[in-house]
C-alpha cells in the first residue's frame, strides 16, 4: 500500500460514502480497473477500513454537531417545549431507521458481501443502483413533508431501504434517500436524514472492527501512519461532500438524483466492458 493508494482510497471513501453512488461498489471496482495489487482481506488493510470510517464519522459529527447537540439537550428536557418534542421524535426515528441495518447486517452482511463482492457483480449492482435512483424520482411527491413530521413507520421504511446497501454497488445514502422520497420528504430533507442516520451506522461498524485491530499483528500496526493520513483525507472530503450535497439537493429538488443515476449506469456499464476484455 503506497501513500498514493491510501489517499485515493480515502477520497473514494469520503466522497462515495455520501454521494448516492456506492462507496463499497467503487472500493471493489476501482482497484480492479486500475490493477492495484492490494489484498483487501489482508490484516494490513484492516487499519484503513477502520480509520476511513473514523474519518467519515468524525466529519459527519462535526458537520451536524448542532443537530446532535439539540438532540442531547432535548433528552435533558432543555429548550423550547416544541423543539424538545421535535428533537426527541427525531432521535426515536433515527433509532428506528438504524435498527434494520443493525439486525440485518449482523445476520447477513458477511455472507452477502463474500457472495457478491466481485468487480463484475458490483458493476451490475451499480447499474441497479441507477435504476433505484430513477425509481426514487418517480416516487417523489410534489407536496413534500418535513423530516420533523416523519412517523415511526416512515423511519422504518427508510431504514429498510438503507439495508439494500449491503449489496456492493447499491448506495447506502442513495437507498435511504429513495426511502425518504417515497415517504414524502424532499431531497434536502431526505439527504439530511440519511446523513444523520449514517453517523451511528458508520460509528457502529467502526466499533465492531476495532477489536480486530488488536489481533491484526505487526503487519497492520506497521501501516497505521498511512491509515491516520487516510482518515484525515477521508474526513475532509466527507465534510466537503456533505456541505455540497445538502446545498445541491436544496437547489435541484425536481430532479436531483438523476445525474447520479446516469453516472452509475454509465460507470457500471463501462466497468463491465473493461472487466470483460481484461483492460
Amino acid at each position: 500500500m503506497t501513500v498514493l493508494h491510501a489517499i485515493l482510497f480515502a477520497i473514494l471513501q469520503g466522497a462515495t460514502e455520501l454521494f448516492p453512488v456506492s462507496s463499497l461498489g467503487h472500493a471493489v471496482i476501482v482497484p480492479a480497473l486500475l490493477h492495484w495489487h492490494i489484498d483487501q482481506s489482508a490484516p494490513s488493510f484492516l487499519p484503513f477500513v477502520v480509520m476511513l470510517h473514523v474519518g467519515t464519522a468524525t466529519a459527519l459529527l462535526a458537520y451536524f454537531w448542532l443537530d446532535w447537540w439539540a438532540i442531547a439537550m432535548a433528552l435533558l428536557g432543555r429548550g423550547n417545549p416544541s423543539d424538545v418534542s421535535g428533537n426527541r421524535r427525531l432521535l426515536v426515528n433515527l433509532i428506528i431507521a438504524t435498527l434494520p441495518a443493525v439486525i440485518i447486517g449482523f445476520v447477513l452482511k458477511k455472507p452477502i458481501q463474500h457472495l457478491f463482492a466481485s468487480p463484475a457483480i458490483a458493476a451490475l449492482f451499480l447499474i441497479a443502483n441507477a435504476a433505484l435512483l430513477v425509481l426514487g424520482e418517480k416516487l417523489r411527491r410534489r407536496q413534500a413533508a418535513r423530516v420533523a413530521n416523519l412517523s415511526p413507520a416512515d423511519a422504518l421504511v427508510i431504514g429498510l431501504f438503507q439495508c439494500l446497501a449491503f449489496l456492493p454497488g447499491i448506495s447506502r445514502s442513495g437507498a435511504a434517500m429513495v426511502g425518504g422520497l417515497a415517504r414524502g420528504v424532499d431531497h434536502e430533507g431526505a439527504a439530511r436524514f440519511a446523513f444523520l442516520m449514517a453517523t451511528p451506522v458508520i460509528a457502529g461498524a467502526t466499533l465492531v472492527e476495532v477489536p480486530k485491530l488488536l489481533h491484526a499483528g505487526p503487519a497492520a500496526h506497521g501501516v497505521f501512519g498511512l491509515a491516520v493520513l487516510a482518515a484525515i483525507v477521508a474526513g475532509l472530503v466527507a465534510f466537503a461532500s456533505t456541505a455540497f450535497l445538502l446545498r445541491y439537493f436544496r437547489d435541484h429538488d425536481r430532479w436531483a438524483l438523476n445525474p447520479f443515476a446516469w453516472y452509475c449506469a454509465a460507470f457500471g456499464l463501462l466497468s463491465l466492458i473493461l472487466l470483460s476484455v481484461g483492460a
